[in-house]
């Protein structure tokens, strides 16, 4: 998923200044950013005083979108490096391209991960014809500094361990979470789950307490330890928690993004992730030269172009707390 943001903003992110490390609930609001032409999206991460979650550092939700008569996703072919992306539907299917040749529909509650490694290129598009609706989740993963030139490549998993409790089924994204593994592959400690709450559950799910953890509502209503939680907002919990108590007052949808807290500062800027200023306007030049990301073929339109880069370096700054 691209950023399209024509006013994108370099943003420090990262390191253990920026951990709350004990439990709490703070309740994120989104940002609201057009996506293409008809889509928008809430932007959950990065967020005002609250840039990641372990390793997950961007969060957009979107719809449920009725594009019957709309294009629905059309984002052009766009660059990412330090990164991996996560496609995930509730509703619809997302065609996804990339420059090393991958063609391939997502369809709901299947994995698209790709992995973008020093350098890949790639665009997603609803298909023609497509469903009446489309709704769903794009998140980003930070690679940490040892794995940030691997090889790019991308997996699709259309099935993935589940985990049911009454009233509540686990769809399992990423990591680890109550004994089951994802077949996605991971670079850190972290874990992604989609949950499905039947009205009226009460349960709780098992926590890993050196991990810091929020919660994404996708639908419905749901009390998440006590707070509601409203479609399209982002709960942050903190670290410290063995367990997360969820009460669901109608069907609802959620996912649990958690993982071990990012110890590096990263820059993220536009759709790069690196480590400083340099590395970030290097991408962009050879973004801008066709030098290094490759080529999509197929995709009907050009290529995104690249916003200017903000002329003064941001240096990362934690809060400690």
């Amino acid at each position: 998923m691209s950023n399209l943001d024509r006013q994108a903003a370099m943003s420090p992110c990262g390191g253990r200044g920026f951990v709350v490390a004990e439990p709490v609930r703070e309740l994120l609001a989104p940002r609201r950013v057009p996506l293409g032409e008809s889509t928008e999206v809430r932007r959950l991460l990065p967020n005002l005083g609250r840039r990641m979650v372990g390793a997950w550092c961007f969060v957009d939700h979107y719809g449920p979108d009725d594009i019957a008569d709309e294009p629905g996703m059309q984002v052009p072919p766009h660059p990412h490096m330090g990164l991996q992306t996560v496609s995930w539907l509730h509703d619809g299917e997302v065609l996804h391209r990339d420059s090393l040749g991958s063609l391939q529909t997502i369809r709901p509650r299947e994995l698209g991960l790709m992995t973008s490694g020093r350098a890949i290129s790639h665009s997603e598009e609803s298909p023609r014809p497509h469903a009446r609706l489309l709704h769903g989740a794009q998140l980003w993963v930070a690679l940490p500094g040892a794995h940030r030139q691997v090889e790019p490549h991308f997996e699709h998993h259309p099935q993935l361990p589940r985990i049911t409790a009454p009233g509540l089924t686990a769809t399992l994204i990423l990591g680890e979470l109550d004994g089951a593994t994802s077949p996605g592959t991971t670079y850190t400690p972290i874990v992604g789950a989609d949950l499905s709450l039947a009205h009226g559950t009460e349960t709780s799910v098992p926590l890993d307490p050196d991990f810091e953890y929020a919660v994404l509502s996708m639908s419905g209503e749901a009390h998440v330890d006590g707070v509601p939680v409203l479609p399209g907002s982002m709960l942050y919990l903190g670290c410290g928690r063995r367990e997360l108590p969820l009460r669901a007052e109608s069907d609802a949808g959620l996912m649990l993004l958690g993982g071990e807290p990012f110890e590096e500062e990263i820059v993220m800027w536009w759709n790069f992730i690196g480590r400083s200023h340099e590395d970030i306007a290097k991408a962009r030049e050879e973004w801008v030269s066709g030098s290094r990301f490759g080529v999509v073929e197929g995709y009907d339109g050009g290529r995104l172009p690249a916003p200017e880069l903000p002329p003064v370096a941001l240096k990362p700054r934690g809060r400690v707390r």
